[in-house]
């Protein structure tokens, strides 16, 4: 079946984290290992459920306050500094502009729910034609059923997509379900990969 949608992951994929200082200052001073940090933030329990819903940022951020032990102004240059780092992959996102012709574009992000307006004040991604979002419809990658919804909101079949995300568990959900699957390890790999 012909290929129609490209549909993407937003962090690691879209958004890259290319300069680790900011975090790993902070690592540093708390004694955490490289990528420590962004452990704490993303695999605590309360990360857990902002993804789908129940939970706000600034809980998350809090669970992180008190497992440092940061003052309110610490926990706040926390907060501020730990996406110093992160920049848009310019190169994919040239790609798939290019490619609008052919392809039809989505973004499926597990992501919490103040993450809407991050990605509404982001002018490169008006391009894609729905930016789906774990936490406002309370299910996460690699839960199948997130991407059955995806394909149903878009209206294709979940052999007409093809799927880019750099969790290898979220590749392999989406390849059970029929799409064609891409890990991102890096934009020239995953362009070389026939989309």
């Amino acid at each position: 079946m012909q290929i129609k949608v490209l549909m993407f992951d937003f962090g690691g994929v879209l958004m890259r984290t290319l300069d680790l200082m900011p975090r790993r200052r902070w690592e540093i001073r708390y004694g955490l290992p490289e990528w420590g940090l962004a452990k704490l933030v993303f695999d605590n329990p309360i990360a857990k459920q902002a993804t789908v819903g129940k939970a706000q940022s600034s809980d998350v951020w809090n669970y992180v306050g008190v497992e440092l032990d940061l003052s309110d102004n610490q926990l706040a240059d926390l907060e501020s500094e730990f996406w110093d780092g992160d920049k848009l992959n310019l190169d994919l996102l040239d790609y798939i502009k290019s490619h609008s012709e052919v392809y039809r574009s989505i973004i499926l992000s597990n992501a919490w729910l103040e993450a809407r307006d991050v990605f509404d004040s982001i002018p490169e991604l008006k391009m894609f034609e729905e930016i789906i979002i774990s936490a406002e419809i309370g299910i996460a990658k690699p839960d199948t059923s997130i991407f059955l919804h995806a394909c149903e909101k878009v209206g294709v079949a979940a052999s007409q997509v093809v799927f880019v995300d750099d969790i290898v568990e979220n590749v392999k959900a989406a390849i059970a379900l029929g799409m064609n699957g891409i890990v991102f390890e890096s934009t020239s790999q995953t362009l070389s990969d026939p989309m």
